[in-house]
Formats: C-alpha cells, sequence, structure tokens
C-alpha cells in the first residue's frame, strides 16, 4: 500500500481515468474487505489473503446488495459502473496507484464476463409467481380473510 491517504490516491486516479465516479472506489475497497472477511470465515485454513478476480467479483455483488438492496442498480449507474469489467478496471486503478496488490497472473480480463447485473442485482428482487394472499376484511363475519378459501 501506498504511503498516501485513501482519498488522496482516489483523487490522483480520478485525474487519470474519470470514467467511474469516487463512490466506486470506497466501494470496491470496502467490498474487497467484506470478501476478504467472508472468504476468511468460510475457508478457516486458507492459506493466502489473496481473492481472485471471480472471488471479488462475488464478493460485490453480495456486499452491494447488503448495502443497496434494490437500488443497487441505481447506485452502480451513478457511479457509471455497467458490467463487471467496470470492476476490474478499478482494481486495476488501485493496483497501478499502488493501493492494491496482484500476483503475476491477475489480469483485467479476470473480470470480464462475471454476471449480468440485471440478474445480480434485480432478480434477487423479483416476486416469486406464487399467488400472493388477498387480505381483506371479511365483512359478513368481522374477520380477515386470505382470498384463497
Amino acid at each position: 500500500m501506498s504511503g498516501k491517504d485513501f482519498s488522496e490516491v482516489v483523487d490522483l486516479v480520478m485525474k487519470d481515468d474519470s470514467r467511474f465516479g469516487k463512490g466506486a472506489y470506497y466501494f470496491v475497497r470496502k467490498a474487497l474487505d467484506f470478501t476478504v472477511k467472508e472468504l476468511n470465515e468460510s475457508k478457516k485454513e486458507r492459506p493466502s489473503h489473496h481473492v481472485s478476480g471471480q472471488e471479488l467479483l462475488e464478493g460485490i455483488r453480495k456486499y452491494a446488495l447488503d448495502q443497496y438492496g434494490p437500488l443497487t442498480l441505481t447506485v452502480l449507474k451513478d457511479w457509471n459502473i455497467k458490467r463487471c469489467a467496470d470492476f476490474g478496471d478499478i482494481v486495476f486503478n488501485l493496483v497501478e496507484f499502488g493501493v492494491l496488490g496482484k500476483t503475476d497472473t491477475d489480469r483485467r480480463e479476470d473480470f470480464s464476463g462475471g454476471y449480468d447485473f440485471n440478474d445480480a442485482f434485480l432478480q434477487p428482487f423479483v416476486p416469486n409467481n406464487r399467488r400472493i394472499p388477498n387480505f381483506r376484511a371479511n365483512k359478513d363475519k368481522g374477520q380477515m380473510s386470505d382470498g384463497l378459501s
């Protein structure tokens, strides 16, 4: 990690690459911390703290849903993040400025493909095709009816 404050580094990165909102860099940093913690909890004997691109993408998905819920796509669009490869660009911008490390096998392309944003960020909030009970007052009996009987 560089000796600079993270916000200073983000400002420097954005001078070189202004495609993404400032908040996107903070979000990716927090999503990385979330991912490392989750991986450490799930794999007790993890030999390395290194996170692969695919692991980070999954962590980003979970963290975004946790933080922003159904507004996730709106927040990402506000930061101009439209696909998984954009997360890779953010990560490698931070690598180039010495904030994040990488291995010899890590590449931007590790973030290509990934998942479809609609599937990842909208689908969890689409109601199932089940019939939703219609709760209404049963005037004759003074009770509530679920509309199913």
